[in-house]
């Protein structure tokens, strides 16, 4: 990992580089993409089918499109007991957080205006749920379930079956949150066909869930025929400790977000130079037992920092200017500082709370803004999944007690029709 600190004369180069990190479009990917979402929406299940044989090695039909029950039921000999299990409460905890999040309407009725908000869910949404060499179980249960909490009636999810293999732990975590519509369509060619439709699958409303550069470009592309959830890039974690903080637990939770993949964006903010040479070591011994070694050390070396700072408060202002998707505090007392935070998509308190329950089991979702959004855009939420209308009724009497507000404002912006709208009711 690289070393700076504040007191550097090159930090702010340094800093800014960090900051303003979110990754620029690549015209060649996107024209890519935009290529592949053109042929799928003029030739539909054909198109789709070409680019599967090309990019997952996978011979389909449109019969053969949509996994059937029986390979879901049976997805379930292949997943030890205990896993399945382990699914189940993660579940289950996700579930009971999200639950929280729910929002009704409201109404407003006073002197013969009735004013109202109403709550819609989506009705139909598509999940993308990465596959290939990876098994992304928890990204099936924390995009589907919020959508069940908000009420969606029909979710459906595309699932690359590169060599038409679906890794079993996927179509259980689908069923187990009750989501039967899966298709073995993945990459471009399955952003394409969630959002403009083929014969064989029927449009949505909003794509949600995570994948690689195309499916990214493709999303983007897509918006607006659809709604999205966001832009995901590299995972994230920045780490502000003090002087107390347990080096073993630090390098694990580092090493963790660095295994991800090469583009893994992993900080270390501290005001003590101590811990820093304590850590290195424990470091490098962890990372020699990781199988995803190769990757970690690629993911430090591009994009691994240290920073040593003048004080806390100082480690924890850079930490909402980085606002990180991960954020945690190891640090005495780590409350005292929470309120401080402004920043950060996840935020995790102590270090006996590590990084990864946030990933799997504590309930909060784990799709999180990225690439600095976080300084306005919010985690995965029941929000996402839910559409509001408003409702207007006024009486007779209330239009002529506040009519002649609407005419002049109308009147002034040269509107002379809608000033109309109240004079021909009213009479004035």
């Amino acid at each position: 990992m690289k070393q700076t600190s504040t007191k550097d004369v090159k930090f702010t180069t340094v800093f800014q580089k960090l900051a303003n990190r979110l990754p620029v479009s690549d015209d060649t990917v996107s024209e890519t993409a935009l290529t592949i979402l053109r042929e799928v929406r003029k030739e539909g299940d054909r198109a789709v089918i070409r680019y599967t044989k090309k990019w997952d090695r996978l011979d389909i039909t449109p019969a053969t499109m949509r996994v059937s029950e029986k390979e879901i039921q049976a997805a379930y000999r292949d997943v030890p007991s205990d896993v399945v299990k382990s699914l189940r409460y993660a579940a289950n905890r996700i579930l009971a957080f999200h639950r929280r999040q729910k929002v009704s309407g409201w109404t407003i009725l006073k002197d013969g205006v009735n004013l109202s908000q109403r709550v819609h869910p989506i009705e139909r949404v598509g999940l993308y749920v990465p596959g290939g060499k990876a098994a992304y179980p928890s990204s099936v249960l924390m995009n589907a379930i919020p959508a069940k909490v908000a009420g969606c009636k029909e979710i459906c999810i595309c699932t690359p079956a590169q060599e038409g293999i679906i890794n079993p732990a996927t179509l259980v975590a689908a069923d187990i949150v009750g989501i039967s519509e899966i298709y073995r369509i993945g990459g471009v060619q399955a952003i394409g066909a969630l959002a403009y439709g083929t014969k064989t699958i029927r449009p949505v409303y909003k794509i949600v869930g995570p994948g690689n550069q195309y499916v990214a470009a493709a999303k983007r592309l897509v918006f607006g025929q659809v709604d999205i959830d966001m832009i995901a890039g590299p995972s994230e974690l920045v780490i502000v400790a003090d002087e107390n903080a347990t080096p073993s637990y630090l390098a694990s939770d580092l090493l963790s977000q660095a295994e991800h993949d090469e583009e893994a964006v992993v900080v270390l903010i501290t005001p003590s130079e101590t811990l820093v040479k304590n850590l290195l070591p424990e470091m490098k011994r962890q990372q020699e037992n990781l199988p995803r070694k190769k990757i970690i050390a690629a993911s430090l070396k591009k994009h691994g920092l240290i920073i040593i700072t003048y004080d806390l408060a100082e480690a924890v202002g850079l930490a909402n200017e980085i606002a990180p998707e991960h954020l945690s505090l190891f640090v005495k007392n780590p409350r005292r500082y929470l309120k401080q935070i402004v920043n950060a998509s996840s935020v995790f308190l102590g270090e006996d709370t590590p990084q990864s329950l946030g990933d799997y089991i504590a309930g909060p979702n784990h799709v999180l803004p990225t690439g600095g959004t976080a300084r306005f855009f919010s985690p995965l939420s029941v929000d996402d999944f839910i559409r509001k209308s408003s409702v207007t009724e006024y009486s007779r009497a209330a239009l002529k007690k506040s009519g002649h507000h609407l005419i002049r404002i109308a009147e002034m912006e040269g509107l002379t029709a809608h000033a109309n709208m109240v004079k021909i009711r009213v009479g004035s």
